[in-house]
Order: structure tokens, then sequence, then C-alpha cells
């Protein structure tokens, strides 16, 4: 990853807003194309492959399933589990199992099948650490357990491909840092991340995830990772990386779409080995694709401004207008609302049972 650069602002002064006070525009956007389309769910066959287009309460897994050979062949290994009213050393073993018949092994990502913005996504590095996870997590509730990427630097890239083309195009790239901040042997947690310029704004967002290290000394020239998860709201940084987008990469995700079948819109979350290998389109592991409901993150980048955040989320909103249009024209039907809301209460209980992050 290029070096973060913290001169400057730390933020942008819309970053942190309510997320509902951010799509009001989109909402009056919604409700403008929703006449001229004749559909208020059109956005919801954008891609036909997936329920409602993955908007809401649906399974992450359910864009892998519809992949094909060549596609997983991108995608980090994964596998689910529901859990069960078992007792817990029961399900423990069950998991274990189910990860050797996948040729899985700890450590591994668990993360709720079912979920947005990192809720629920924890790094469990040994048997105890997944027992505890089942135990946290609700009755039901699908787990989806996926292979650990051997790469470290992260981006979200997101993608647009029109039906019956041969070529997409790549919207926007943002890369994803994960703050940490270094021991000196005399401060604790709380003190270092008080005293880093942008974390010591977002404590609130650390300080439950790390209680129990909180008021811990970290031993000198130890980094302490605050953020797993690389999402925006759990506190990692992100930063426009429009200049990184390739004609290789761009045929590269030409290539895995094309055993997508039905899949034309979203963000995927990757990780990589190097710049060059990602400009180069090679050396990359799908961690999610991302459907309906996912941003174009570039807009939580510091120097965004609040316009041009706005303008991409009001482009974003009719892209999926017109793929809906175009997908009605193939012959899809549009699901009612009815549907869309009871998806969307049914994914709202979950992520309140969910664990908290890493």
């Amino acid at each position: 990853m290029p070096p973060l650069d913290l001169s400057g602002r730390n933020t942008s002064f819309f970053e942190f807003w309510p997320m509902w006070l951010m799509y009001v525009p989109v909402v009056i956007l919604w409700a403008f194309l929703s006449i001229r389309y004749r559909s208020l769910s059109l956005p919801l066959i954008a891609s036909p492959a997936v329920p409602l287009s993955g908007m809401v309460g649906v399974a992450k897994s359910a864009v892998f399933d519809a992949a094909g050979s060549e596609a997983r062949q991108w995608i980090l290994p994964w596998c689910v589990y529901e859990v069960s009213a078992e007792n817990n050393a029961q399900q423990t073993q069950a998991v274990l199992n189910l990860l050797k018949k996948h040729n899985l092994n700890l450590p591994i990502v668990g993360k709720p099948n079912i979920g947005c913005r990192g809720a629920g996504v924890k790094l469990l590095k040994d048997e105890a650490e997944l027992s505890s996870y089942l135990t946290e997590f609700p009755v039901s509730g699908s787990i989806q357990f996926q292979q650990l990427s051997k790469w470290d630097p992260e981006a979200g890239v997101f993608y647009v491909r029109y039906p019956q083309t041969n070529a997409g195009v790549i919207t926007s790239l943002t890369l994803k840092y994960t703050p940490y901040v270094v021991g000196d042997g005399r401060r604790t947690l709380a003190e270092l991340v008080a005293e880093d310029p942008r974390a010591g704004e977002l404590q609130h967002l650390y300080r439950e995830r790390h209680q129990q290290q909180w008021q811990q000394i970290i031993p000198e020239g130890e980094p302490y990772r605050l953020v797993f998860s690389a999402s925006h709201c759990r506190g990692a940084v992100f930063r426009d990386g429009r200049d990184l987008i390739s004609s290789n990469l761009s045929q590269a995700l030409d290539r895995i779409f094309d055993d997508i079948p039905d899949y034309f819109y979203g963000r995927l979350d990757i990780k990589f080995e190097n710049i060059e290998s990602l400009k180069a389109g090679k050396n990359f592991d799908i961690i999610e694709i991302n459907g309906a409901s996912s941003e174009s993150i570039n807009i939580w980048d510091r120097n965004a401004s609040l316009m041009d955040a706005i303008k991409t989320l009001l482009q974003q909103y009719h892209t999926l207008f017109k793929l809906g249009h175009a997908n009605r024209k193939r012959g899809h039907k549009t699901p009612g609302l009815v549907q869309l809301y009871r998806a969307w209460r049914y994914e709202k209980e979950l992520v309140k049972q969910y664990p908290h992050n890493d």
C-alpha cells in the first residue's frame, strides 16, 4: 500500500454524519425515477442473479454461489454454517468438521452471512475464539467462514456492466487502511489512541471494541491494530485510488463477471499483493461482492466534497434504475416493496444480535 498521508485534515466535515442524512437526496431521486420508469422497485432487478439484487437481507454467499468455476478461482474459499441450539462443544466440533471438509483451517474469518458494514466480522485465531464466537451468535443465524488472505493490502472496487455487453466499467477504486497505534512501553492504549491525530477524534469507535485492553500499556515497538474489518463506520481509513484504475484490472473483472451470469452492479472488496499487481489485474483475492445497496466508498475520502459525494450516490441509484429497466425489457419481473421491507426487518433484527467486531 502507498504510505498513508496523515498531513492536512483528518476527516471531511460530513464523513461521520448520520447515514440517513446522506441519503435524503437519494430518496428524492428514487421517487422521481419511480415515476419516470413507472416502478418503485426497479433497482431490485438490477442484478437478477441474486434476490433483490443484494439490496438488503440477502446472504453474502448468494453471489458466490452464482459464480462459475472461473470466477471462483478469484474468490477466497468459504463455507456457510447455520447456528443451532446444540451445546457449544457440539457446534464447535461441527464447524471444525465443516472447515476440514472444505479444506479450510484456523485462523479463519467469521462473518454473518446476512449483514452489512462489517457487523459481526471477526478473525478467529484458534478453537477457543471459534467457540466463543459461536456462543455469541444468534440461533438460526448463518455464518460465512472464509479463508484468511495471504495479502494484507485491501481495496474497494466498484464495477458496473450493462446486460448484453462484453465489458464493464470500474467507476471507482478506493484503498482501505486499517489503523493501528504503536506502543512505547509507557502509555496505555487509551492514551495512544487519544494522541493520534485521526484516531483521537474517533475514540468512540474504538473504545467499546477494545474495552479489555483500553487501560493496558502497549509494549514498546508493538503495533496494535484498531480495526480488523476494513469498514469505514468501524474506523477504517479510506483514500481515493482512482489513479490506480487500469485497463488490465478492468479486463480481469470482465472475465470474472463473464462467469457470474446476470450480476451487473456492485463493489468488490479485494485483498491484493501490491499496487503493481493490482494495476496489472493479477494476484488479488475477492473477499466480498456487495450488491445494490453498496456504496462507492471513495466518497469517504477526507478530501471528497459533499457535493461530489451526493453526486456519486445519485449517479449510483440512477444506474440501478437504468439496469433494472434493461432487465425488465429482458423479461425479469420486479418484486414488491413488501418483500424488500421484510428483508430489511429481518436483517435489522439479526444485526442487533451479532457479536462485537474486532
